[in-house]
């Protein structure tokens, strides 16, 4: 039995709408129990366009975002009003537009050195969101993209099985095969830890990729992701026939 929903739209901008209603109705869920809703967010060029979509929504919709604490899958290690930022990418098109507190904020410093960063990303995310038996934090929900090469976050093909297996819950990456060089990332232990999984999957020369991860031998970041996890949903802008 297949562990994930695979979800196809016709276009970019379809996929992310539908996404963005979808995390609405969880955040609004989250407020009618009066509970915190923690999610880790991802960069990209379908963020933009997802992050566009969920504010739209948002202020139509009258949707209160003041149970939501924001973390990140990974971080570029860069200063965080560097357009490479993936924390400037949601200020300038989420956390501003909605006007979402700095207290719900939980950014990566991309300034300092990524062990730095990693280490105190891990530190402050165990302090918000509940943690698991093993130590994990438990988030509602990580929203991910995925690159040509099925990378994930800052996951990228190749790494040893000791890194891939490691339980820390962010860490630096050094030597990234994308610009820029050093980065920080979830690890996929605490990937896998998360209520639930989404995979934005946008653009041209994607389906090679997005095959061989949803094959149950693939060998990309994404597919031990959906190896690792009980279920998770992608989400494409064209069909994986």
């Amino acid at each position: 039995m297949k562990n994930f929903d695979l979800i196809s739209f016709a276009t970019a901008d379809e996929l992310a709408q539908a996404v963005a209603s979808a995390w609405l109705d969880e955040i609004e869920a989250a407020n009618r129990a009066g509970k915190t809703h923690c999610v880790a967010l991802s960069g990209g060029r379908i963020a933009r366009k997802f992050f566009a979509a969920v504010a739209d929504q948002a202020r139509t919709r009258t949707v209160a975002f003041g149970r939501v604490q924001f973390f990140w899958a990974d971080e570029r290690c860069v200063p965080p009003d560097d357009p490479e930022s993936n924390f400037y990418l949601a200020k300038e098109r989420l956390f501003g537009p909605l006007k979402i507190g700095d207290a719900q904020i939980h950014r990566i410093h991309g300034e300092d050195s990524p062990e730095a960063a990693a280490k105190a990303a891990s530190t402050e995310i165990v302090q918000i969101a509940p943690s698991n038996d093993a130590g994990q934090p438990v988030l509602d929900i990580i929203f991910l993209g995925m690159g040509e090469d099925g990378h994930v976050a800052s996951l990228f093909p190749g790494e040893s099985d000791v890194l891939i297996l490691d339980k820390v819950i962010y860490r630096a990456v050094k030597n990234s095969p994308k610009p820029p060089p050093n980065r920080v990332t979830l690890g996929y232990t605490t990937i896998t830890a998360a209520k639930q999984v989404c995979v934005l999957v946008s653009g041209a020369g994607k389906e090679t990729a997005l095959r061989e991860s949803l094959n149950s031998k693939g060998r990309t970041p994404l597919a031990r992701v959906t190896q690792f996890r009980t279920h998770m949903k992608i989400f494409s802008d064209f069909p994986l026939v």
